[in-house]
């Protein structure tokens, strides 16, 4: 026993790994390989449930991703999504590519709802697929390509269920984080419209029949309570008026408002389906929360970061260089891995490393968050692909080869942001919540 005492990490590690590749949740592997490690290495085995209600049920911070994920599924079963693609289409859908075009405003308008890439797809992400597919016109890769691409505005704009993650695993300000996505998120639509524009002159995509000027008006109103969300969400936060999980909770009883009286279109049966969706993602996402505290605390013990630290001291490597080995990194993380995963597993080893080298850490957050949803659209594990696949019928070849033009945009927009702090840190400076 005192022999396998010595060995009880690489056991643990090896364990995990097989009980993940029998196919069983990467939360469930997590929790019983750390508790076989406490057993190996004569540690109090309650040890275990003392982390985990420590940091599930001590932790205000982290009751803002089920009510983030209620919020969601409020939206995407009201239809709340199709007043937001009205409007899009109204403001540019006369532009060169204009479905295109819709595509990406819609996701930066509903990532200020949702705050996930998945939820976006899933919802107003299909919507718009359909119709740009509709009669051959636009190529089924590439509207598939564009919808997973644009979607991934969605964690980086506020709010963000990713970088509540980081925040609790990291001890930063969740408002300083959510303020910090604003420009990049920008600077991503930006980019992906230039990009629309200049491909549509070049393949002759089709431009949409500009809609009436008398209609703005009752278009605009039409969407005008879905548009407030956002606003509510963070002129409450940035007001002082309510914290970032109080804010989750006044989004989920908003959307409930919006979709089921002002815009009447969520009835018993829709909310009762919402709520049991809600109910079993809340769940997947909190057995990986558990799982991730256990083995927290186990690479904690046996000092793992503070080797990660050393190993990287050894190398001598400066802020940029660390950044730049980072970003590799979990770009390949995030072409196998659940964001969550390497969020709560890996992330929290390298945090003591980019404190020593004097890395501001919400600046890292939305750099590696910006990081890990490329990983979502990168072959030949891109999952927003498979979604699209699965809800559109798009073959994933079709999409992968229309792929490669937005991933080679994304990965120098995440240059631009690793080598640039203050494009993170300028908003949340000009607002006075960061020094």
């Amino acid at each position: 026993m005192e022999f396998l005492s010595d060995y009880a990490l690489l056991i643990m590690i090896i364990l995990m790994v097989g009980i993940t590749i029998t196919g069983l949740p990467l939360g469930i592997a997590m929790i019983v390989s750390s508790i076989f490690y406490l057993l190996l290495a004569g540690r109090d085995v309650g040890l275990a449930a003392e982390n985990v209600l420590n940091g599930v049920y001590g932790n205000f911070v982290a009751l803002a991703v089920p009510l983030f994920i209620f919020a969601a599924n409020i939206m995407n079963a009201g239809k709340v999504s199709d007043r937001i693609l009205t409007f899009a289409l109204a403001l540019v859908g006369r532009v060169h590519g204009g479905l295109a075009q819709v595509n990406i405003m819609t996701s930066l308008i509903f990532s200020g709802m949702s705050g996930s890439a998945i939820s976006d797809v899933a919802g107003v992400g299909k919507v718009i697929t359909d119709m740009m597919t509709k009669e051959n016109r636009y190529p089924r890769g590439f509207a598939g390509a564009l919808t997973a691409t644009s979607a991934v505005v969605g964690p980086i704009f506020p709010p963000s269920i990713p970088v509540v993650f980081y925040s609790l695993i990291s001890s930063t300000s969740v408002g300083v984080l959510f303020l910090g996505g604003v420009v990049p998120a920008f600077m991503v639509c930006t980019t992906l419209g230039i990009a629309v524009y200049i491909m549509a002159k070049l393949r002759g995509f089709p431009v949409e029949e500009a809609i009436p000027l008398r209609t703005f008006p009752m278009i605009f109103l039409r969407a005008f309570p879905a548009l407030l969300m956002p606003v509510i969400l963070l002129g409450g936060i940035y007001s002082g008026a309510f914290t970032p999980t109080e804010a989750a909770a006044v989004s989920a009883f908003y959307a409930l408002l919006l979709a089921a009286f002002a815009y009447r279109v969520l009835g018993l049966k829709e909310f009762w389906q919402v709520v049991v969706s809600t109910v079993k993602t809340t769940a997947v996402v909190t057995i990986v929360l558990c799982g991730a505290y256990i083995f927290n605390y186990v690479v904690t013990v046996e000092q793992v970061p503070q080797a990660v630290f050393n190993f990287f001291d050894e190398m001598n490597l400066n802020r940029v260089q660390f950044l730049l080995m980072l970003n590799v990194l979990f770009l390949i993380l995030g072409c196998f891995l659940d964001c969550s995963t390497i969020l709560l597993v890996v992330t929290p080893l390298f945090i003591p490393t980019a404190v020593a080298l004097g890395i501001d850490l919400h600046h890292l957050g939305i750099v590696l968050v910006f990081n890990m949803m490329i990983g979502l659209v990168t072959p030949p594990y891109g999952i927003l692909l498979f979604i699209i696949k699965a809800l559109n019928g798009i073959p994933l070849g079709e999409m992968i080869r229309e792929t490669w033009i937005f991933l080679a945009l994304l990965i120098s927009l995440l240059l631009l942001l690793t080598f640039i702090p203050e494009l993170v840190l300028w908003l949340p400076r000009y607002s006075g919540m960061l020094n």
